[in-house]
């Protein structure tokens, strides 16, 4: 019994904005700052490699000083109707009818909500009264992908299954008006907000392609590299400098014991569908990859195109792969960091 990812489908929030339109707010925000930091956070906004960014709320109401309250108003109200329209869409998508659902996995770090995403699809699309709920909440930018892990096994031991995997992000709902620092223009820089639908299936019938392996790995001694901290303005990304370099030292870790498991190579896999972390992250990667004579354009193109979304980026890498076809039985690697620090690995064959 194989399971397999039938479909993916994204959703985008009303508001979008070019880099170019976002520079006058940063005239606003950083009004009374030294004249050469303001130069420098322009030049971020500017070289982040993103070219346009979408938002659940106005460029107005990111850069006015609200309250934690007001904003995760916005995000639960928002990622609400986000939800349905990714859902929707992927059903759709796959020809699924709602109650064909067994299984429910909601992934979101930016925002909090009791009851989670999951309670309010089930009412709002009439998903049946039975189905198994998994919200997802603290593993930031890997958990798109450790949705498609916990999905994997659940189906694997339930065969005849169907499960959906809805990964929605706002990190514009965690800018920090009155914080300066790096981190804080880093992150804005490169992050947007998102949602994606990965629908997976354990039905001999349902097409796509297959699951072979998955595997988390986890470094030791690095909590503090990346995650947020809950202060009273709201979730205050921590991002380390030294992330990209941490990547580069452990990735043969990462990835040739996971292939070799499978009695495969790097030179055997066709496809990598590699989360878009930000500048520098795609920079180290790709220079790995590009070593094996491997690309990543895909996934740069991601970034360019919609930036940083958390969890939700990397599967909309995967949709790109989806939606253009992939050759009968070449092999895909879908992988993606996060707070811990982690990395997930989902291993496909088409």
């Amino acid at each position: 019994m194989s399971v397999k990812i039938t479909t993916v489908a994204k959703a985008l929030p009303q508001y979008s904005r070019p880099t170019s339109e976002i520079i006058p707010f940063l005239d606003v925000w950083l009004h009374g700052q030294d004249e050469r930091f303001q130069r420098k956070v322009k030049k971020i906004f500017e070289n982040a490699a993103v070219d346009k960014r979408y938002s659940i709320m106005s460029a107005e109401e990111v850069f006015t000083n609200t309250s934690f309250e007001s904003k995760n108003n916005i995000y639960a109200r928002e990622v609400k109707k986000l939800g349905r329209e990714v859902l929707e869409k992927a059903l759709s998508k796959a020809s699924w009818s709602p109650d064909s659902i067994d299984f429910i996995i909601t992934v979101s770090c930016t925002g909090i909500m009791i009851p989670s995403l999951d309670a309010y699809l089930i009412n709002d699309l009439q998903l049946r009264q039975d189905v198994v709920r998994l919200p997802v909440t603290e593993m930031g930018c890997a958990a798109g992908v450790s949705g498609i892990i916990y999905a994997k096994n659940f189906l694997r031991a339930n065969p005849g299954k169907r499960a959906a995997v809805v990964a929605i992000e706002s990190p514009t709902a965690t800018f920090q008006h009155d914080d300066y620092s790096m981190v804080n223009v880093v992150s804005s820089a490169i992050f947007g907000d998102g949602a994606a639908c990965v629908l997976l299936s354990s039905h001999e019938q349902d097409e796509g392609p297959e699951i072979v392996d998955e595997q988390m790995y986890h470094f030791y001694d690095a909590t503090s590299m990346m995650g947020f901290s809950l202060r009273n303005t709201g979730l205050q990304m921590i991002l380390d400098k030294e992330v990209p370099n941490k990547i580069k030292e452990h990735f043969p870790h990462i990835i040739n014991p996971f292939l070799a498991k499978n009695n495969l190579e790097i030179n055997d896999v066709s496809h990598l569908i590699f989360h878009p972390g930000g500048k520098k992250i795609v920079l180290t990667v790709e220079e790995l990859f590009g070593a094996m004579g491997k690309n990543i354009d895909d996934t740069k193109e991601v970034l360019r195109l919609y930036g940083n979304m958390s969890s939700a980026t990397v599967l909309y890498v995967l949709e790109r792969f989806m939606d253009r076809g992939v050759a009968k039985g070449e092999y895909g690697l879908m992988l993606s960091f996060g707070p811990g620090f982690s990395a997930q690995r989902v291993l496909l064959k088409w």
